[in-house]
């Protein structure tokens, strides 16, 4: 198995209307998945999202979709709470609606608490999402927690993959632009993408570590605060992650995870930037 590549939504130089023709778009250029963005609310109706889950069938892509932006685990309020579960449960149908195998949450905002309280809380809140999603009959759906950029939120690696140890079908969405914006650019090079990667199997085992999903993308942060905006690879300025030596290692590990690149407005162009390199160091492991 290898890794797959694909944008999150729709590019700036998608030549159609419909999201139902981005599955034949993305498999013509050369890319594997897509992910149908719901951040800002889940808007989409029953027949679209079946007419792009025929699509990604024929053309052989993997779908995802992204839960709304504003889903926060970690606010202890019951009616915050059931909100919560009312936006995962609504992704999670029509993802079910498009065949889309797993939906990406993120995990919340810290609101004035220590990190662990604030983990705690969203501990007990992903639980009861859990027993809903089951309840609704949505148990074969993968959740994936997402490492969030800005410091003030909760998300870092750890945090995410503890999330991830309460159930076998939740898989970490480990946004590498996030943590290096979180980490102020300390997250970065080689030795930094092999000791998160190997965190991630130290907790979670290999079998799952190497199926991880991701997001990637060249970001911009601010030394107070963490994530300021995504940029492109072309954007001059030093932006980073360097995407080689994670291409390097994922690719020496045989590992086969999702990449969902969120460059602003050139993500199918960066998604095949991106799936080139990885080739190339996989061509160079299997010599």
């Amino acid at each position: 198995m290898s890794a797959i590549f694909g944008p999150a939504g729709n590019a700036e130089n998608f030549p159609y209307k419909s999201s139902a023709d981005a599955p034949r778009w993305l498999r013509e250029i050369g890319l594997d998945c897509y992910e149908y963005q719901c951040g800002k609310g889940v808007h989409v109706g029953e027949a679209t999202a079946r007419k792009v889950g025929l699509a990604a069938a024929e053309h052989g892509i993997a779908l995802s979709l992204h839960a709304p932006y504003f889903i926060n685990l970690a606010n202890p309020d019951p009616g915050a709470l059931q909100k919560t579960v009312g936006y995962i449960t609504g992704a999670c149908l029509v993802a079910d609606w498009m065949g889309a195998k797993r939906v990406v949450i993120h995990s919340g905002a810290l609101m004035g608490r220590a990190r662990r309280e604030a983990l705690d809380i969203a501990r007990r809140s992903l639980g009861e999402v859990i027993q809903a999603c089951d309840g609704a009959g949505f148990g074969h759906i993968a959740l994936c927690p997402e490492t969030m950029g800005k410091i003030n939120q909760l998300g870092d690696l750890d945090e995410v993959l503890e999330l991830c140890t309460l159930d076998e079908r939740l898989i970490p969405c480990v946004d590498f632009g996030h943590l290096y914006a979180r980490s102020l650019g300390a997250d970065d090079g080689a030795e930094a993408m092999e000791r998160m990667l190997d965190r991630m199997e130290e907790v979670l085992g290999e079998e799952r570590a190497a199926r991880f999903h991701s997001h990637f993308s060249h970001i911009e942060f601010t030394p107070n605060g963490g994530e300021k905006c995504h940029r492109t690879f072309a954007d001059d300025g030093g932006y980073g992650p360097d995407w080689a030596p994670l291409a390097q290692a994922v690719a020496r590990r045989g590992w086969s995870p999702s990449f969902i690149c969120e460059s602003a407005g050139t993500q199918a162009q960066d998604a095949l930037e991106m799936k080139r390199v990885y080739q190339e160091f996989e061509r160079g492991v299997s010599r």
